[in-house]
């Protein structure tokens, strides 16, 4: 599973969440970019143009539905895969991710594997356009 040089944003509220998954993402060599709300990611995303988003659920002031939905309703960022974080899983919180244009649904807490698999599961090689400027 090579993974190195793909850039992805970790969006959590939890320091503990982003620092984890800050260590395993960077060594299985990615280029991670953190976050700690939306408003936060949505500032970072134009800048950063991650290959892969993690967004948490429940997060003050903006979501991860609402952020989700934001990103996905931008024709530049659409491509981009977003992968819900939650400690819930249930079925109501996959169908809203879902709904909200979520590609994937990862539980807390995640294993290094776990999440290492749904980046290597959803990260586009090779493709220029995530990248046009």
């Amino acid at each position: 599973m090579d993974l190195a040089g793909l850039k992805v944003m970790v969006i959590d509220d939890s320091n503990t969440i982003r620092r984890s998954a800050e260590i395993f993402l960077a060594q299985a060599g990615c280029e991670v970019v953190l976050a700690e709300d939306g408003f936060d990611a949505l500032a970072k995303i134009a800048d950063h143009h991650p290959d892969v988003i993690f967004v948490d659920i429940m997060m003050p002031r903006l979501d991860g539905y609402q952020t989700c939905a934001l990103i996905k309703k931008n024709p530049r960022l659409s491509p981009t895969p977003v992968i819900m974080l939650s400690s819930r899983d249930g079925l109501f919180d996959r169908a809203r991710g879902r709904m909200a244009g979520s590609d994937e649904y990862l539980t807390k807490p995640f294993t290094k594997d776990s999440l290492l698999r749904a980046v290597a599961s959803h990260a586009r090689r090779g493709d220029g356009a995530a990248h046009a400027g």
